[in-house]
């Protein structure tokens, strides 16, 4: 079956915006989205976007990835995990929004480069990658130094052990 899974969701919405005692116009207040929108949702009549979906998140604090799922935006499956991790940093009530958001760019930018996720392999949207013939895995990445004790960029090499 193709359904959209967009009643589901405005069930979801419905049941979180009660718990959470908001009115139907509180909360589209806090999303910054209309009365008659958000009443459209919770009918299941229309497919918000994920951008409204996570403003209807932060207004109701609850991740906004598990809106994304329930709205058939994720594949509930194959993105379990990644959802997982991605709402416990959501949750951490010890991180400020500002850290969240740079933590989980982080962790996308290393999903990407170990090949989960989004384009790995296109270089317009992985532009810190290391360059393909580099032999030594990217230590040195265009526009970008390494700090030396000498103040010389070739300086000398030291080995382990």
């Amino acid at each position: 079956m193709a359904s959209l899974n967009v009643g589901n969701l405005g069930e979801y919405l419905r049941e979180q915006r009660r718990n959470a005692q908001l009115s139907l116009r509180q909360l589209a207040d806090a999303a910054g989205v209309s009365n008659p929108y958000l009443s459209q949702i919770e009918r299941g009549l229309r497919k918000p976007s994920a951008e409204v979906l996570q403003q209807v998140a932060k207004a109701l604090r609850i991740s906004a990835e598990t809106l994304y799922v329930r709205a058939g935006i994720l594949d509930a499956e194959r993105d379990r995990e990644d959802v997982e991790t991605r709402a416990v940093v959501l949750a951490d009530p010890s991180l400020n929004e500002r850290q969240k958001q740079v933590l989980l760019q982080i962790y996308e930018s290393f999903r990407k480069e170990n090949g989960f996720g989004g384009d790995a392999d296109d270089p317009a949207t992985a532009p810190d990658r290391p360059a393909a013939d580099a032999p030594d895995g990217g230590a040195s990445i265009s526009g970008h130094r390494s700090p030396t004790a000498g103040g010389s960029d070739a300086g000398p090499q030291q080995t382990a052990g």
